[in-house]
Formats: C-alpha cells, structure tokens, sequence
C-alpha cells in the first residue's frame, strides 16, 4: 500500500496504522451487513448503524470541544454525507441482500479506479497514464461477475447493479470529503457527514423501528457494532488518514478489502463466491492495480 504523504517518499506511520485499521473494519462491515440484513431493510439498516455511529462521535466530539466545522468545509461535509454515509450505506445493504458479501466487496472494490478518476478531474490529482486500461479491466470483471450470477436471476443481477451504484458514490463521497479536509478536522468531518446521511435516512425510521421490534438480539447488536466501529471508528481513521495523502492513493489502500471480505464470509457465515465470480472479482481488483501502477 502506498500511503506516503503526497510530497514524500517515506511511509507515514500514523498514516499506515489509521489506514489499516479503517481497511480490517471495512471488511469486517460487509459480513456483518449480510448478516444483519436478513432481520433489517436496507434503508433500516442504514439508519441504525448511523444513528449509533453518530451518538458516539457527537459524544467525542463534545469531549474533545472541537466544535463546528468552518463553513468552508460544508459543501463537502454536506455532499460526503448524503453521497456516502446515506447512498451509499443503502445501496450496499440493498445489493448484500441479493449477492453475498464476497461478491459485494469486489464489486465494490472498483471504487478505487473511479476515485482516480474523479480526483484527477475535480482535486487536481493528475491522471495516472494506466488509468483509462485499468478501468477497462475491472469494468471487464464486473462484466464476468454478473455473466456468473446470471442464472440467480434478477435478484442477482439487481445486487450487482446496487454494488456497482454503491462503488460510484462511495468514489463521489471520497473526492467530496477531501477539499473539506483542508478546513475541518478529521473528527469534525466524520462527525457531521454521519448526522447527514442520518437525516437524509430519516424516512426509513417508521421501518427501523418495526424491524427492531421483531429482530433477535444477535441482528440489533450487529447493527450496534456497525455504528461503533466501521462508521464511527473507521470512517475517522479513514478521514484522518485521507486528511495527510491524496484521495487516489487513499482509495488504492482498500485493494486488500475484497480479499479479507472473502475469508470472513467463508469462516462466519460459510458462504463463498463461485469460481468463476472469483475469476470476475480478480480481474476488478488487477484493474485496480493495474490503474493505480507508478
């Protein structure tokens, strides 16, 4: 992983160690997803992992007294938590219920490539000369996936277009929260983009509370360690580490995602991507490679 500060050539320690810790979360989050969403509705699910999240960081944040962000940092605290703490929390949860998580992550780990794109385009970050050949690569492997989950039917190729939407703002909610990085703190940025994306999720409340009604106490706590951990945890260490090094670089620290997704899945729910969605998979995440390369 590159996750050297943009002007430097040594790895940053406290760089490193925010980043991996937002990676193993992440991951952690897509088979904890696939699990709770058999007692949740996406948008529920949504809802109650950002409520959970965003009491914990409000409470951290009123203990650390930073306050406010500064208005310069709205319009991209504001566009991070519509695109990627609300959108893109439901679109995944949506997509989970249809694939398994395996399938859902390397769907979701073509996210890099469009980063790429869009902080070449919008942050000024220049366009690697592979990037045009890697996107066409992992957009090749998303072809594959969906041509291996064809014969699950609609359902399956809906969770595949839900994967592939979710890739899209997750991309849009990075390069959002970068320039507003330059003017709140990492704590402050996270914070506020989760109250946002609870608010834009507020009309799922009536079902939140119907599904937390009926569900077992084994689907609310995953729920709760949603919001503890891979929003309110690491999507600070995420903020803190995008905070130091560029938003394409950051994007290309989750090429291990997938990967750790798939064993997880394997050992806690015993499900498993096909061979062939496997072989799709790769060839997203070589794509991300192979855009990201120099």
């Amino acid at each position: 992983m590159d996750l050297s500060v943009a002007g430097t050539s040594r790895i940053d320690g406290k760089t490193l160690a925010a980043a991996s810790t937002t990676v193993l979360l992440w991951a952690s989050a897509f088979v904890a997803i696939r699990s709770a969403g058999a007692h949740f509705g996406p948008g529920a699910l949504a809802l109650g992992r950002l409520l959970v999240g965003a009491v914990a960081l409000l409470a951290l944040l009123v203990y650390r007294r930073e306050g406010l962000p500064p208005r310069a940092a709205w319009p991209g605290i504001a566009a991070s938590g519509v695109l990627w703490f609300g959108l893109y929390m439901v679109a995944l949860n949506w997509g989970e219920k249809q694939v398994d998580a395996g399938t859902a992550a390397m769907l979701v780990g073509i996210g890099p490539v469009l980063i790429a794109l869009l902080g070449g385009r919008l942050l000024n970050e220049g366009f690697p000369p592979k990037l045009l050949a890697g996107m066409a690569v992992s957009l090749g492997g998303a072809v594959v996936v969906g041509f291996s989950m064809s014969g699950g039917g609609g359902s399956s190729v809906l969770g595949i277009l839900l994967c592939l939407l979710a890739a899209a703002v997750y991309a849009g909610g990075v390069v959002s929260q970068k320039p507003a990085l330059r003017h709140a703190t990492p704590l402050q940025a996270t914070t506020f983009g989760c109250l946002i994306g609870a608010v834009a999720c507020l009309p799922f409340a009536p079902q939140l509370v119907s599904d937390l009604a009926d569900a077992p106490l084994s689907a609310t706590l995953n729920v709760v360690y949603l919001g503890l951990f891979p929003t309110a945890l690491a999507f600070t260490t995420w903020a803190y580490a995008l905070s130091r090094t560029t938003a394409g670089r950051m994007g290309a620290t989750t090429y291990s995602v997938p990967a750790l997704v798939v064993l997880m899945a394997w050992t806690v729910l015993g499900e498993a991507p096909g061979v062939l969605t496997l072989a799709g998979g790769a060839l997203c995440l070589a794509g991300v490679a192979v855009s990201r390369r120099g």
